[in-house]
Protein backbone atom coordinates (compact mmCIF):
# COMPACT_ATOMS: atom_id res chain seq x y z
CA UNK A 1 0.00 0.00 0.00
CA UNK A 2 1.67 3.19 -1.12
CA UNK A 3 2.27 6.08 1.44
CA UNK A 4 0.10 8.78 2.43
CA UNK A 5 2.27 11.84 1.19
CA UNK A 6 3.15 13.96 4.07
CA UNK A 7 2.19 17.16 2.86
CA UNK A 8 -1.60 15.37 2.71
CA UNK A 9 -0.62 13.82 6.48
CA UNK A 10 -0.59 17.38 7.21
CA UNK A 11 -3.35 18.47 6.02
CA UNK A 12 -5.56 15.63 7.44
CA UNK A 13 -4.44 15.43 10.93
CA UNK A 14 -6.24 18.87 12.24
CA UNK A 15 -8.97 17.69 9.85
CA UNK A 16 -9.73 14.48 11.74
CA UNK A 17 -9.50 16.34 14.73
CA UNK A 18 -12.42 18.26 13.56
CA UNK A 19 -14.59 15.86 11.72
CA UNK A 20 -13.82 13.42 15.09
CA UNK A 21 -15.58 16.27 17.56
CA UNK A 22 -18.34 17.05 15.20
CA UNK A 23 -19.51 13.82 14.12
CA UNK A 24 -18.92 12.50 17.78
CA UNK A 25 -20.51 8.54 17.92
CA UNK A 26 -22.15 8.88 14.28
CA UNK A 27 -18.96 8.49 12.77
CA UNK A 28 -17.51 4.69 12.09
CA UNK A 29 -14.79 5.21 9.63
CA UNK A 30 -12.77 7.98 7.92
CA UNK A 31 -11.69 6.50 4.89
CA UNK A 32 -9.08 8.13 2.10
CA UNK A 33 -9.03 7.70 -1.71
CA UNK A 34 -8.32 8.29 -5.32
CA UNK A 35 -4.78 9.64 -6.07
CA UNK A 36 -3.82 10.57 -2.17
CA UNK A 37 -4.06 6.80 -1.48
CA UNK A 38 -3.02 5.63 -4.62
CA UNK A 39 0.60 7.13 -5.19
CA UNK A 40 -0.16 9.61 -8.12
CA UNK A 41 -0.79 11.99 -6.01
CA UNK A 42 -0.06 15.85 -7.14
CA UNK A 43 0.78 18.70 -4.62
CA UNK A 44 -1.23 21.78 -5.94
CA UNK A 45 -2.89 19.97 -8.55
CA UNK A 46 -4.96 16.76 -7.02
CA UNK A 47 -7.70 16.38 -4.73
CA UNK A 48 -8.00 15.01 -1.19
CA UNK A 49 -11.15 12.21 -1.37
CA UNK A 50 -12.73 11.04 0.86
CA UNK A 51 -15.69 8.88 2.66
CA UNK A 52 -16.97 9.40 6.18
CA UNK A 53 -18.54 6.44 6.92
CA UNK A 54 -21.59 6.96 9.39
CA UNK A 55 -24.05 5.33 11.56
CA UNK A 56 -26.97 7.22 10.44
CA UNK A 57 -27.35 10.09 8.89
CA UNK A 58 -28.07 13.74 10.41
CA UNK A 59 -28.88 16.94 7.99
CA UNK A 60 -27.98 19.13 11.12
CA UNK A 61 -24.51 17.81 11.08
CA UNK A 62 -24.25 18.15 7.45
CA UNK A 63 -24.90 21.54 7.98
CA UNK A 64 -22.24 21.88 10.51
CA UNK A 65 -20.16 20.25 7.98
CA UNK A 66 -20.77 23.04 5.65
CA UNK A 67 -19.06 25.57 7.74
CA UNK A 68 -16.09 23.09 8.39
CA UNK A 69 -16.24 22.76 4.22
CA UNK A 70 -15.57 25.99 3.43
CA UNK A 71 -12.20 26.03 5.44
CA UNK A 72 -11.35 22.26 4.16
CA UNK A 73 -11.48 23.31 0.69
CA UNK A 74 -8.75 25.71 0.98
CA UNK A 75 -6.68 22.66 1.27
CA UNK A 76 -8.54 20.72 -2.15
CA UNK A 77 -10.00 18.33 0.43
CA UNK A 78 -13.38 18.23 -1.60
CA UNK A 79 -16.99 17.27 0.08
CA UNK A 80 -16.27 13.78 1.04
CA UNK A 81 -18.73 10.47 0.36
CA UNK A 82 -21.57 10.53 3.16
CA UNK A 83 -22.77 6.79 3.57
CA UNK A 84 -24.23 4.45 5.90
CA UNK A 85 -23.17 0.68 6.16
CA UNK A 86 -26.96 0.00 4.91
CA UNK A 87 -26.34 2.16 1.82
CA UNK A 88 -22.85 1.17 1.47
CA UNK A 89 -23.82 -2.68 1.10
CA UNK A 90 -27.08 -1.92 -0.81
CA UNK A 91 -25.37 -0.14 -3.60
CA UNK A 92 -22.43 -1.76 -4.62
CA UNK A 93 -24.29 -3.70 -7.72
CA UNK A 94 -25.40 0.00 -8.69
CA UNK A 95 -22.02 1.64 -8.75
CA UNK A 96 -19.12 -1.52 -9.03
CA UNK A 97 -16.46 1.32 -10.46
CA UNK A 98 -16.70 3.68 -7.97
CA UNK A 99 -16.25 0.92 -4.96
CA UNK A 100 -13.93 -0.53 -7.12
CA UNK A 101 -11.26 1.84 -6.93
CA UNK A 102 -11.89 2.83 -3.36
CA UNK A 103 -11.56 -0.77 -2.85
CA UNK A 104 -8.79 -0.82 -4.69
CA UNK A 105 -6.88 2.37 -3.99
CA UNK A 106 -7.77 3.27 0.25
CA UNK A 107 -6.09 4.14 3.61
CA UNK A 108 -8.68 3.68 6.44
CA UNK A 109 -7.60 6.98 8.48
CA UNK A 110 -9.96 5.99 11.79
CA UNK A 111 -12.48 3.59 12.52
CA UNK A 112 -13.05 0.00 11.40
CA UNK A 113 -12.66 -0.93 7.15
CA UNK A 114 -15.41 -2.16 5.72
CA UNK A 115 -14.07 -2.63 2.22
CA UNK A 116 -12.09 -5.92 2.83
CA UNK A 117 -15.01 -7.68 3.36
CA UNK A 118 -17.06 -6.52 0.62
CA UNK A 119 -17.97 -8.40 -2.08
CA UNK A 120 -18.70 -6.08 -4.99
CA UNK A 121 -20.99 -7.61 -8.14
CA UNK A 122 -19.68 -6.93 -11.63
CA UNK A 123 -22.28 -7.77 -13.40
CA UNK A 124 -23.01 -3.94 -14.29
CA UNK A 125 -19.30 -3.39 -14.55
CA UNK A 126 -18.95 -3.22 -18.11
CA UNK A 127 -22.21 -1.46 -19.18
CA UNK A 128 -21.14 1.40 -16.18
CA UNK A 129 -17.81 1.95 -18.05
CA UNK A 130 -19.01 2.36 -21.13
CA UNK A 131 -21.75 4.84 -19.93
CA UNK A 132 -19.46 6.83 -18.48
CA UNK A 133 -16.87 7.08 -21.52
CA UNK A 134 -20.13 7.81 -23.42
CA UNK A 135 -20.72 10.53 -21.19
CA UNK A 136 -16.94 11.75 -20.88
CA UNK A 137 -16.92 12.28 -24.41
CA UNK A 138 -20.29 13.72 -24.52
CA UNK A 139 -19.29 16.33 -22.06
CA UNK A 140 -16.05 17.01 -23.77
CA UNK A 141 -17.66 17.82 -26.99
CA UNK A 142 -20.41 20.09 -25.15
CA UNK A 143 -17.67 22.19 -22.93
CA UNK A 144 -15.26 22.53 -26.26
CA UNK A 145 -18.31 24.45 -27.45
CA UNK A 146 -18.52 26.63 -24.32
CA UNK A 147 -15.09 27.20 -23.84
CA UNK A 148 -14.66 28.84 -27.36
CA UNK A 149 -12.38 26.16 -28.60
CA UNK A 150 -9.51 27.86 -26.76
CA UNK A 151 -6.06 26.67 -25.89
CA UNK A 152 -7.24 27.84 -22.30
CA UNK A 153 -10.32 25.82 -22.90
CA UNK A 154 -8.31 22.39 -23.62
CA UNK A 155 -5.76 22.63 -20.90
CA UNK A 156 -8.56 22.75 -18.33
CA UNK A 157 -10.83 19.88 -20.38
CA UNK A 158 -8.56 17.18 -21.19
CA UNK A 159 -6.86 17.10 -17.14
CA UNK A 160 -10.55 16.92 -16.11
CA UNK A 161 -11.49 13.88 -18.45
CA UNK A 162 -8.62 12.15 -18.36
CA UNK A 163 -9.62 12.16 -14.24
CA UNK A 164 -12.99 10.31 -15.18
CA UNK A 165 -11.55 8.38 -17.63
CA UNK A 166 -8.76 6.02 -15.74
CA UNK A 167 -10.90 4.99 -13.40
CA UNK A 168 -12.81 3.31 -16.57
CA UNK A 169 -10.18 1.96 -18.03
CA UNK A 170 -9.29 0.22 -15.11
CA UNK A 171 -12.84 -0.99 -14.58
CA UNK A 172 -13.08 -2.33 -18.12
CA UNK A 173 -9.43 -4.21 -17.59
CA UNK A 174 -11.20 -5.98 -14.88
CA UNK A 175 -13.92 -6.78 -16.56
CA UNK A 176 -12.12 -8.36 -18.83
CA UNK A 177 -10.27 -10.44 -16.27
CA UNK A 178 -7.29 -8.87 -16.89
CA UNK A 179 -4.87 -7.82 -13.36
CA UNK A 180 -5.22 -4.55 -11.51
CA UNK A 181 -2.80 -1.86 -12.73
CA UNK A 182 -2.17 0.57 -10.42
CA UNK A 183 -0.29 3.13 -12.17
CA UNK A 184 -2.04 5.47 -14.86
CA UNK A 185 1.26 4.05 -17.91
CA UNK A 186 0.36 0.47 -17.02
CA UNK A 187 -3.12 1.03 -17.47
CA UNK A 188 -2.55 2.67 -20.99
CA UNK A 189 -0.05 0.24 -22.06
CA UNK A 190 -2.81 -2.62 -21.23
CA UNK A 191 -5.29 -0.75 -22.85
CA UNK A 192 -3.43 -0.30 -25.83
CA UNK A 193 -2.57 -3.97 -26.15
CA UNK A 194 -6.14 -5.77 -25.27
CA UNK A 195 -7.68 -3.01 -27.62
CA UNK A 196 -5.08 -1.65 -30.06
CA UNK A 197 -6.02 2.02 -29.32
CA UNK A 198 -3.00 4.16 -29.48
CA UNK A 199 -3.02 5.52 -26.08
CA UNK A 200 -0.23 8.34 -26.69
CA UNK A 201 -2.83 11.12 -26.26
CA UNK A 202 -4.08 9.73 -23.29
CA UNK A 203 -0.31 10.18 -22.00
CA UNK A 204 0.19 13.40 -23.43
CA UNK A 205 -2.93 14.51 -21.33
CA UNK A 206 -1.44 12.76 -18.20
CA UNK A 207 1.47 15.14 -19.01
CA UNK A 208 -0.30 18.05 -19.02
CA UNK A 209 -2.47 17.33 -15.75
CA UNK A 210 0.79 17.21 -14.22
CA UNK A 211 2.16 20.29 -15.29
CA UNK A 212 5.35 18.08 -17.35
CA UNK A 213 3.92 19.87 -20.70
CA UNK A 214 1.93 22.91 -21.40
CA UNK A 215 0.63 22.86 -25.49
CA UNK A 216 0.56 26.37 -27.07
CA UNK A 217 -2.19 27.88 -29.18
CA UNK A 218 -0.86 25.52 -32.47
CA UNK A 219 -0.30 22.42 -30.38
CA UNK A 220 -3.62 22.38 -28.06
CA UNK A 221 -5.78 22.09 -30.41
CA UNK A 222 -4.13 19.05 -32.02
CA UNK A 223 -3.76 17.14 -29.06
CA UNK A 224 -7.67 17.96 -28.45
CA UNK A 225 -8.00 16.11 -31.52
CA UNK A 226 -5.57 12.86 -31.07
CA UNK A 227 -7.40 12.60 -27.51
CA UNK A 228 -10.95 12.52 -28.55
CA UNK A 229 -10.02 10.59 -31.84
CA UNK A 230 -9.10 7.80 -29.37
CA UNK A 231 -11.71 7.91 -27.32
CA UNK A 232 -14.08 7.49 -29.89
CA UNK A 233 -11.60 4.62 -31.68
CA UNK A 234 -12.13 2.86 -27.68
CA UNK A 235 -15.98 3.28 -28.12
CA UNK A 236 -16.21 2.04 -31.54
CA UNK A 237 -14.01 -0.69 -30.85
CA UNK A 238 -15.85 -1.72 -27.62
CA UNK A 239 -19.00 -0.95 -29.66
CA UNK A 240 -17.98 -4.22 -31.69
CA UNK A 241 -17.29 -6.26 -29.37
CA UNK A 242 -20.73 -6.13 -27.89
CA UNK A 243 -22.40 -6.93 -31.41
Amino acid sequence: MPEIPETVRETLRPYLAQVRKLFGDALEAVILYGSAAGGEYMPGRSNINLLLLLNRQDMELLKQYATLHKRCQKEQIVVPLFLTQAELKSSLGLFPLEYLEIQDRHVLLAGRDPFPELRIDLKNLRTQCEQELRGNLLRLRQRFVEGGASTEAITILLPLSLTALLPCLRGLLRAEGKPNERSSDGVFKAVQQLWGVDCTAFQDALQLKRGIIGPGPAEAPRLFDRYVTSLQLLIEGLDRLSA
